[in-house]
C-alpha cells in the first residue's frame, strides 16, 4: 500500500496482492468518522484525480460492483448515517449496442443498491461534488472498471434524524 499527498488531496493505492483488502480496512476506518454532508464514491478507473482540499482517493484492485456492495453494506449497517444514491443520467441513455453487457450492469447496480437512485448529469455531480468538498470529506473509492457512466456516488446522510423532523424543529424556533 502506498500513500501519496498530491497538493490538497492523498491518494491511497494498494498496489500488491497481499494488500489487495487493505481498502475496506481503510473504510471501515473512515465510516465511523464521517456523517451527514460526507460523500463515498465508487467510480470507475477513468474518474479523475480531484483537487479539491477534502478529497481522498483510495485505489481498490476490483470490480466496482464488488467494492460498492461491500460500501453500501458497511454504510447500511452503520447506526449513524444513510445513503443517497446518485448515478449519472447518462447511464440511462447507454444500451448494449454503445457499450457491451450495460443491462447486466445495471441489474446488479440496483440488486446492490436496493433504493431509488437520483438520476443526475455528469458534469452537475462534479458541481455538488466542488461544493461539498471545499467543508466536507469525499472519498473516492477508483476500481478496474472501465464501463463509462458507472461510477455512483453516495451522499451521507443522517440515519437518525430526518428532514421532516429538522423542519418541524425550525418551525418551533420561529
Amino acid at each position: 500500500m502506498c500513500l501519496v499527498k498530491c497538493g490538497n488531496y492523498s491518494i491511497t493505492a494498494v498496489t500488491d496482492a497481499s494488500s489487495q483488502q487493505e481498502w475496506k480496512t481503510l473504510v471501515d476506518h473512515e465510516l465511523p468518522l464521517f456523517g451527514h454532508r460526507n460523500w463515498i464514491l465508487v467510480v470507475d478507473k477513468a474518474f479523475p484525480a480531484l483537487t479539491s482540499p477534502g478529497v481522498e482517493v483510495l485505489y481498490a484492485h476490483e470490480d466496482l460492483l464488488s467494492v460498492l456492495n461491500y460500501v453500501v453494506g458497511k454504510i447500511d449497517s452503520s447506526t449513524h448515517i444513510r445513503r443517497i444514491v446518485y448515478t449519472d443520467t447518462e447511464l440511462q441513455f447507454l444500451n448494449s449496442t454503445i457499450q457491451k453487457g450495460i443491462d447486466t450492469y445495471r441489474d446488479s447496480l440496483k440488486r446492490i443498491v436496493k433504493q431509488p437512485m437520483n438520476s443526475v448529469l455528469h458534469d452537475s455531480l462534479f458541481m455538488k461534488l466542488k461544493q461539498a468538498s471545499n467543508l466536507f470529506k469525499v472519498l473516492i473509492i477508483k476500481t478496474n472498471e472501465t464501463r463509462a457512466y458507472s461510477s455512483v456516488f453516495l451522499q451521507l446522510d443522517c440515519a437518525y434524524w430526518s428532514a421532516g423532523q429538522e423542519s418541524e424543529l425550525r418551525k418551533k424556533m420561529k
